[in-house]
């Protein structure tokens, strides 16, 4: 009785498996889930700890053994997802940007995308102006401390905070005027209001950088915005294209294409070459993904995407989720009291059980930054992180990211477009947040090749893996970063061959398949006793008649021949 107690639980443990979640506060959310139980059960279970009824504009993301994102598909099972073994930690992210963060229906989901955001300044990916930089640093301690209090705030207090990984003394005093003289009596709801409201202005909102090459073997990073497809190279915006432009994203290896159509009918073609194929395939799933949700008025006009023309090669991809138009519709549905929100900080607020908020990552006080793992030298080093920073120039207000009434009037075929003439100044400019220019050229370097551009403070704070000597790792990554733009060139041709040949296998084998079904066909026509009309017609031709005597009957007596031969040789051995 109890051998069968214990092998019943043993056989419950091996169909159960553990999952750690970290959320955007760097909480987590730790369940036992059916093995096989799909990504939206899990997903589920995230919104309904956090009250989260607007959930469509997030998701579930993890990093496999290659160190290679993913996105957690949601109709397929979790266990199959994951390459490595479980248990398994993932991170809750905002998957796509709302175009309009502050006109949110729910402060819950305003206040996650106000974390959300802030990773992306801290880590690099929301680059700025030297005075946008302050305003939005200045609305984030205005949000955790609240009004500036002398008592409290001693001289320099806005140096204990974080929001980038390097800045200036002189951005820090210019942060703390504005917090003191520009922004009393602000609640935290309205800071991070205003601070949505800003950051949705700047022309890298949204913007999640995939490292690539253009055919040229010039670094770039392609990204996906609530507004449109966009390639940034050094500090130019290369390319944008509206989504209404966009008519098919490909690729094949690591080759990515975008075609779309601009205006009078003109047809252009991108090429862009990604570090590995894993992740040409995340870049392309992440495209068909974002091109869906806002460019689609309706979730039914979804349709399977592949990623090649031919029927036999290629990968297949769905989106599975709702459109923006349709999240905004329903969002406007939405009845009930708002949820209570807990925000940590040193002022009183109000407080949700099903919320229980830790230190803010970017705005950490720097003693305590050691759940972050980034010292100010490691910060600019784990720029490689978080989602694929961009070494991108500080922006200035520019149409190509701006709310849709204004980002209609750009002219998508402007050319290169310098995103910033401004840079901050040598200890707060524009990479990570905040480097000396001649460190540019460096990072950019260090940033080509890596898949996702830098990851590992990302599978630290958000995955929650350790680090196994983060200078170590880099550098291994940066020899082989370097290593690869060396040999690009040289292997470019190499892998262009290898393609071809490939493509002439491929095709190969489809014709001996299809000429494999006409024997058997032909086998069936002549030698089964089927007494069907069309058949029996056939049969009767002369064509076939002396098809039939003249060749087939002469090939099968030497095949039979030859059989006989073989079986006989086995047979003596």
């Amino acid at each position: 009785m109890l051998s069968r107690f214990m092998s019943g639980s043993i056989r419950n443990l091996e169909r159960e498996y553990s999952c750690t979640v970290r959320l955007l506060d760097d909480t987590e959310y730790t369940c036992t889930i059916q093995r096989d139980a799909k990504g939206q059960y899990l997903f589920d279970l995230i919104c309904h700890h956090l009250n989260l009824l607007e959930k469509d504009y997030f998701g579930i993301r993890y990093v496999d053994p290659d160190k290679q994102r993913h996105w957690l598909e949601f109709t397929k099972s979790i266990a199959k997802q994951m390459k490595s073994q479980p248990p398994f930690t993932m991170c809750l992210r905002v998957k796509f940007y709302p175009p309009d963060p502050a006109a949110l229906k729910e402060e819950i989901t305003r206040y996650l995308v106000f974390l959300q955001i802030k990773r992306d300044l801290y880590h690099g990916r929301l680059l700025c102006k030297t005075s946008d930089a302050a305003m939005l640093a200045a609305y984030i301690l205005q949000a955790e401390i609240g009004d500036y209090d002398p008592g409290k705030h001693p001289e320099g207090y806005s140096s204990k905070f974080q929001f980038f990984p390097k800045h200036s003394e002189k951005l820090e005093r210019r942060i703390a005027d504005i917090h003191k003289t520009e922004l009393i009596g602000q609640t935290p709801e309205t800071s991070e209001r205003n601070f949505l409201q800003k950051a949705q202005m700047l022309e890298t909102y949204g913007v999640d950088p995939h490292p690539c090459k253009d055919v040229s073997g010039n670094p770039a990073f392609l990204a996906f915005t609530p507004f449109g497809f966009v390639v940034l190279q050094g500090n130019k915006r290369v390319h944008f294209l509206k989504w209404n432009e966009v008519t098919k994203l490909k690729f094949e290896g690591k080759t990515f294409h975008i075609y779309a159509n601009q205006k009078e009918d003109q047809k252009i073609i991108l090429t862009y070459f990604a570090p590995t194929p894993e992740a040409c395939k995340h870049l392309w799933k992440c495209g068909v993904e974002n091109q869906a949700f806002y460019k689609l008025e309706k979730s039914s006009q979804v349709r399977t995407m592949s990623s090649s023309n031919l029927f036999f090669k290629g990968s297949r991809f769905r989106y599975s989720g709702r459109v923006a138009k349709e999240v905004m519709e329903q969002s406007a549905k939405i009845k009930r009291e708002p949820p209570e929100i807990h925000r940590a900080g040193l002022v009183p607020s109000r407080s949700c059980p099903s919320i229980t908020h830790g230190p803010r990552l970017s705005s950490v006080p720097r003693t305590r930054r050691r759940a972050v793992h980034i010292s100010i030298m490691e910060g600019l080093e784990s720029l490689r992180d978080s989602a694929h920073s961009t070494p991108v120039r500080s922006v200035s207000h520019g149409e190509s990211f701006m709310p849709r009434s204004r980002s209609q009037a750009t002219d998508a075929s402007d050319g290169t477009a310098v995103i910033s003439d401004e840079a901050y100044s040598p200890s707060d400019s524009v990479l990570p947040t905040p480097v000396a220019e001649h460190s540019m050229e460096l990072t950019v370097s260090r940033q080509i090749n890596g898949a996702p551009c830098s990851i590992e403070e990302e599978k630290e704070s958000e995955a929650g893996t350790p680090m196994h000597g983060e200078g170590g790792d880099f550098g291994a990554d940066g020899r082989s970063a370097q290593e690869g733009a060396g040999g690009d060139s040289a292997l470019s041709e190499v892998e262009q061959v290898n393609k071809f040949v490939l493509s002439v296998l491929r095709l190969l084998l489809v014709t001996i398949g299809l000429l494999f079904v006409l024997l058997l066909l032909l086998i069936i026509l002549t030698e089964s006793d089927l007494d069907i009309a069309f058949l029996r017609d056939i049969r009767q031709t002369p064509e076939f008649e002396q098809f039939h005597y003249e060749y087939f009957c002469p090939l099968r007596r030497w095949f039979a021949c030859k059989l006989r031969w073989v079986g006989g040789l086995l047979i003596n051995k």
